[in-house]
């Protein structure tokens, strides 16, 4: 018999947090979260949850922790964007379709409570956290940001129901095409032309001052896509503090007009997948020095954001952004690079890596079931 509880004592979110680590023991491709930080970011105090409601679960068969889920409304997305969703997300689970079934029914549950008329996942509390079940790409180490699932959970939500509904993309790519005289002569004729100019930052006190400016151009970006919910102010401080500690000052690009306003920006960094592994969830005594040498020698990068003002977007900006990049990557002697998922739909950002020979190495999508 399965039995689903609500996760709300420290312990019982302790046991959410740690539960993939039974899961996934072993596992070469599934990357840990840093527990503490984790459990931090479930914090009902959080500002993030001032326009989200949460519940966490766990699954109990035979008195041992066999699946957890966690459920919630996202009230801008709703009350804004006028979709009546149940979002679901953090679902892991063992090979059996009953505990798939018991943990999608408190969901359900939880959905019909508050009126809404269809559940979505999984996904996060917003966009900026993890969405999208992976559907091909399942021999590949997971990026920071990328969901791992083994191919039996996409089997299971289809068995249960489910019709797929976002659908996501990501890409390898070869630097080595990028050709560096013609990016380098492109980037200064579009300088000139605009009287726009690169920023470049040595701390990430310097890079502070321009963080919200990125959010604002973020949202500025992608809101025109059906499934994109603006990121509230709010909701910045929170992303601040769980992302930036792992940034390095010289993978971030900003791009500014002649007023010193910012109309274009990339964010980059190098891969963190394996450092997190070898951390296997904890910075003390010694996961944090995994993390350093991953930041200072690491020959492998992933394109974590780009955004770009769409009164830009057709005027070459990208070739300075490039640019800054390839000069980056040149001096910390990156060879491979990946993009992080990418929305099928968003053509406009997946023609700025045609030139780099992309090959789709990874697919992923979010379910939906109507209530």
């Amino acid at each position: 018999m399965i039995k689903i509880i609500e996760a709300q004592s420290k312990k019982e979110i302790a046991d959410f947090v740690k539960f993939p680590f039974k899961l996934y023991k072993n596992n070469p491709y599934w990357v840990p979260p840093i527990i503490k930080e984790e459990i931090k970011s479930f914090d009902l105090k959080n500002d993030i949850f001032k326009s989200v409601d949460v519940k966490f679960f766990l699954a109990y068969k035979n008195n041992e922790i066999v699946g957890r889920v966690a459920c919630c409304i996202n009230w801008t997305e709703v009350n804004d964007l006028h979709k009546s969703k149940v979002r679901f997300g953090w679902l892991e689970m063992i090979d059996d379709i009953e505990v798939t079934k018991a943990l999608i029914q408190v969901v359900k549950e939880f959905g019909k409570t508050h009126k809404m008329n269809y559940i979505e996942g999984p996904m996060g509390f917003s966009n900026m956290d993890k969405a999208g079940m992976l559907t091909k790409g399942f021999d590949y180490i997971a990026t920071m940001i990328g969901i791992y699932n083994p191919e039996y959970y996409p089997i299971h939500l289809e068995q249960l129901g489910f019709k797929p509904e976002a659908e996501w993309i990501e890409y390898k790519l070869d630097k080595t095409l990028y050709n560096e005289g013609k990016l380098t002569k492109m980037a200064s004729l579009i300088e000139s032309r605009y009287n726009v100019k690169a920023l470049e930052f040595k701390t990430t006190k310097e890079l502070m001052p321009y963080v919200n400016e990125m959010f604002a151009l973020l949202n500025k970006t992608y809101a025109d896509l059906q499934s994109f919910v603006p990121i509230q102010d709010f909701q910045i401080e929170h992303y601040k503090e769980k992302y930036l500690q792992f940034i390095h000052p010289d993978f971030i690009s900003c791009i500014m007009d002649e007023n010193n306003k910012m109309i274009a920006f990339a964010i980059t960094m190098p891969s963190f997948s394996k450092a997190f592994q070898k951390a296997n969830g904890k910075l003390f005594p010694f996961g944090f020095l995994h993390l350093l040498k991953a930041i200072r020698k690491n020959n492998h990068a992933e394109f974590y954001l780009i955004g770009v003002d769409p009164e830009y977007r057709s005027k070459g900006i990208t070739a300075v952004i490039f640019r800054e990049i390839y000069d980056c990557f040149k001096k910390h002697n990156i060879e491979f690079i990946e993009t992080n998922p990418l929305l099928i739909e968003n053509n406009k950002i997946q023609l700025l890596w045609k030139n780099l020979n992309p090959i789709i190495h990874k697919e992923r999508k979010t379910f939906r079931l109507d209530l």
